[in-house]
């Protein structure tokens, strides 16, 4: 940071309430890890400040609370064969998920806008996780050539039916309804009552608790669209390999199941047999820790040993071209033992060493 330069995170007290703003709207707040530190330094501080009853999270800008992590740096990083500088920067962010999950105070997010990825690594796990109108919400790392993570395979795993595994192999991106639906948050509040919701919790004389006051914003959401689309998602999304998801997806003959047939026909193989292991596997573990650390373990598989993870952050945020050249680049020429070397990798400094 130049003498000149804002803070690019805001961490400031008052009425009871601690007060984090990602403060990069221009990237619409995509997190570094100076970012990630600064967060976990504003809540170790308040933790056991008297003065702090809850902690309120939000994004500066129009655009959204954050679109996700420094991918491009990571791709540096891999190129820069600097793998003690990728562990650096997931330890730190996953330490902060758990931190989140676990903070002993409620902490209320406001998923205003864009939210994806290591947004939702932030959002997704606080105690209060509010959406609005505006919403978008994404884990959208198969498309380029990765894995969900930041805990994302431990909410997708517990949502309604098959969804977590149709969200987390598309990187579909869902608005507020949807959100509430598959469990990524719980209210609704209308973008333009943040403002006073921010305010209340502030003076919240009555009543008590954080999640009375923002019951009285909250609107009840219209049906979700995920809602109505369960029947070929959860009949498609049960099979047990992608290429039999995406037959059963053509067989349907509804338009969306093509539409999604169609974007996993277009997506690395090797990211999406991996992800929906890892979906699946997410759903026998116990808490959020274990699925960060088996997350941990992947995402270290992929900086390591994976071209197409560097190879799908240059189509789609360096090159812009849209064109990925996957290696493999079809189900039939991936190798069957694939699957099982990404979970089997062990990465060489573990996750909670320092935690």
């Amino acid at each position: 940071m130049t003498a000149n330069d804002e803070p690019r995170v805001l961490a400031r007290t008052g009425d009871g309430v601690g007060h984090l703003t990602l403060n990069r709207p221009r990237a619409i707040n995509a997190l570094d890890l100076g970012m990630i530190r600064d967060l976990a330094d504003a809540l170790n501080r308040w933790q056991d400040d008297t003065e702090v009853d809850l902690v309120l999270l939000d994004g500066a800008g129009e655009r959204g609370l954050c679109a996700g992590g420094d991918v491009r740096g990571l791709a540096e990083q891999i190129r820069g064969g600097r793998p003690e500088a990728t562990a650096e920067f997931f330890r730190a962010e996953y330490a902060l998920n758990a931190r989140i999950s676990e903070y002993r105070k409620p902490i209320v997010a406001l998923a205003d806008g864009v939210t994806m990825g290591g947004g939702i690594g932030l959002a997704g796990h606080a105690t209060i996780r509010i959406v609005t109108e505006r919403s978008q919400l994404a884990m959208p790392e198969t498309r380029i050539g990765f894995t969900p993570d930041v805990g994302g395979t431990w909410l997708l795993a517990h949502a309604p039916g098959r969804l977590g595994e149709y969200l987390a192999l598309t990187g579909a991106v869902i608005g507020g309804a949807d959100a509430v639906y598959v469990g990524l948050a719980d209210h609704v509040v209308p973008s333009d009552r943040l403002a006073s919701l921010a305010d209340a919790l502030r003076t919240r004389a009555d009543p008590a608790t954080p999640t009375e006051l923002v019951l009285l914003f909250d609107e009840t959401p219209e049906q979700a669209p995920l809602e109505r689309a369960r029947s070929w998602i959860d009949d498609a999304f049960a099979a047990d390999t992608v290429p039999d998801i995406i037959a059963r997806l053509r067989e349907h003959g509804d338009a969306a199941a093509a539409d999604a047939a169609s974007t996993l026909e277009e997506l690395s193989p090797t990211g999406l047999a991996v992800t929906l292991e890892a979906v699946r596997r997410a759903r026998t573990l116990p808490d959020l820790r274990a699925v960060l650390a088996q997350e941990y373990g992947l995402v270290m598989w992929f900086a390591a040993t994976q071209p197409d993870l560097v190879e799908g952050i240059r189509a789609q945020l360096i090159d812009k071209d849209r064109t990925p050249r996957w290696q493999p680049a079809t189900f039939a020429d991936l190798d069957p033992a694939t699957v099982d070397q990404a979970f089997g990798f062990v990465p060489d400094q573990p996750l909670w060493a320092d935690d």
